[in-house]
């Protein structure tokens, strides 16, 4: 079939480069942006009298008639048509005739696949935020349920010192805040217009690229245009801005995988976010955190692979570029399944608390305070330090934990101590003994929790405002 470029060719382009170098079979992702840029596009060619009104009103007609076909699944992609813009340009024609052919007046697919991806990409921002925003919503909700929920904390995996169950799932409410601000951050950037920039110097056409942007609610336009048509910037802060909040996950997910195991036994995922083993019926096994965790590499070698494509190209479009939607759509998907299941995994997960609280009773995550309650008294932090640690080390020798020990057992390692090392030691007091800001004590736990709603609700009006700008 003839191509809608042809008229240079005097020969049909090989089979083998037809299917090596069409996209359409990854990039017919972006039909209802390519269509929405359409839309924008030919309303813009029609105000600045470059179209008369009847041929715009003719083409608006047919992209809408396109559209349908494309959200009902109608639409058959060929890749002799190579990409979804010639694709979606073959079908209007089809439709209505060789004035369909006017639509790309002052437009070239370069600047077009940019607006796409663009548009695309916005979208995808803001629900991710609502997805964090969801998650978010879930870990606060265990916090706040297990707020006099203690363990150990853990530093190298082994036992640290005392925290709240809270104040540890909080952690990852910080976490995940970040994640959200940067994804709210490259917002600004993803939300500006490359289209009127043509294939790389602008077009003759007399067109407005501010009304474009006003119609398809992007805050600016590009200044340059051969940058306009190559910047692939805002993928790449997109894909990093994944792989640092799929790490995130993963840090999650492994210690998901650690709690519920047997060795632990700090919590119990639901049933619904499990799998069982063909050969062993006993099992149930954390398959949604261990994948999560995996996948983690797959959304990092997307981030490199367009780190490389683009190290080396020069100004301004490269067929080299067509290779930067495949890992964006691959990362997309990826966070998409991610963050749908962890906040019900999370919102539905059985927290043992006995479990926890037996494991902070038979350890020496307690040891630090009494080094504090020494030094409280006068003694150098680095000789009560020694002081301890022989202290420790007489308990393992006699198979004994620090509130085991009698006062005489005490003194023998120092004069100083006296009956309110018992006080200090229980777990309660000496996790309230970090009060401090950011801390683990009871009080500045919750305190971070009514910030973290606070912070919560912003985000849910955020998603609400920017859902419609994205439209």
């Amino acid at each position: 079939m003839s191509k809608l470029w042809g008229g240079r060719f005097t020969k049909q382009t090989n089979r083998l480069v037809e299917q090596y170098t069409a996209s359409i079979s990854f990039d017919k992702l972006l039909a209802e942006e390519d269509v929405q840029g359409s839309l924008a596009h030919v309303s813009m060619l029609g105000k600045c009298g470059i179209l008369p009104e009847e041929d715009v009103e003719k083409i608006k007609e047919g992209l809408h008639t396109v559209l349908g076909q494309i959200r009902r699944g109608e639409l058959e992609y060929s890749i002799e048509n190579e990409d979804i813009h010639m694709n979606i340009e073959k079908q209007l024609i089809d439709e209505i005739g060789p004035i369909g052919g006017k639509l790309h007046t002052g437009r070239s697919r370069n600047d077009q696949v940019a607006t796409d991806m663009h548009l695309y990409l916005r979208k995808r921002v803001v629900e991710f935020v609502g997805l964090l925003h969801d998650l978010q919503e879930a870990l606060l909700e265990q916090a706040r349920a297990n707020q006099e929920t203690i363990l150990p904390g853990y530093t190298h995996l082994q036992r640290a010192q005392p925290i709240l169950f809270a104040h540890h799932l909080m952690a990852y409410v910080s976490m995940f805040q970040r994640d959200i601000e940067r994804l709210q951050d490259s917002y600004r950037r993803i939300n500006v217009l490359p289209l009127g920039a043509g294939a790389l110097a602008g077009t003759t056409f007399p067109i407005d690229r501010h009304y474009v942007a006003e119609q398809l609610h992007f805050d600016s336009v590009y200044e340059n245009s051969l940058d306009a048509v190559s910047d692939r910037d805002f993928i790449i802060e997109f894909l990093a801005d994944a792989s640092i909040l799929m790490m995130h996950l993963s840090r999650l997910s492994e210690e998901l995988v650690l709690w519920s195991s047997t060795e632990f036994r700090f919590v119990e995922l639901d049933d619904a976010f499990c799998t069982g083993s063909s050969i062993m019926p006993q099992k149930k096994n954390p398959d949604v955190p261990e994948l999560v965790r995996g996948k983690t590499g797959r959304v990092y070698g997307n981030l490199m692979g367009l780190l490389t494509v683009l190290k080396s190209l020069p100004l301004a479009y490269n067929k080299d570029m067509q290779e930067d939607k495949e890992g964006m759509f691959d990362t997309v998907e990826t966070l998409q399944g991610a963050l749908k299941l962890f906040a019900p995994m999370i919102a539905t997960m059985k927290v043992n608390r006995e479990q926890m609280r037996d494991a902070v009773n038979k350890d020496f995550s307690n040891a630090t305070d009494i080094a504090d309650f020494l030094a409280n008294k006068g003694m150098p932090f680095r000789q009560a330090h020694e002081v301890i640690g022989k202290t420790v080390l007489y308990c393992i020798q006699n198979n004994k934990f620090l509130l085991d020990l009698k006062l005489e057992e005490f003194k023998q390692f120092s004069s100083m101590f006296d009956e309110s090392i018992y006080d200090v030691l229980q777990p309660e007091a000496v996790v309230n003994a970090r009060n401090v800001y950011g801390g683990t004590a009871s009080c500045q736990v919750t305190a971070a929790v009514v910030r973290a709603e606070t912070r919560l609700a912003a985000t849910a009006d955020w998603v609400v405002e920017y859902t419609e700008k994205s439209k």
